[in-house]
């Protein structure tokens, strides 16, 4: 009977435990970023790759579809 009674009390506290566990896992953390420096760090990174002095837009080389010759 002793047995009994220790294994119900151990199993409550695993029980207790692991609804704890449980409920901690549940929590989320909300981190907000504001819009204009998100921006502002995209941009600085573009420029970064880019290389680009000063915001300077990138040179875009066109082509005439009419006059293009197509690969090989």
């Amino acid at each position: 009977m002793k047995n009994l009674i220790n294994f119900k009390k151990g199993m409550a506290g695993l029980a207790l435990i692991g609804g704890l566990g449980i409920l901690s896992a549940c929590v989320t953390i909300n981190i907000y970023f504001p819009a204009a420096a998100a921006e502002k760090a995209a941009d600085k990174i573009i420029d970064d790759v880019w290389q680009l002095k000063n915001g300077e837009k990138p040179a875009v080389n066109t082509v005439d579809p009419a006059t293009a010759t197509p690969a090989k």
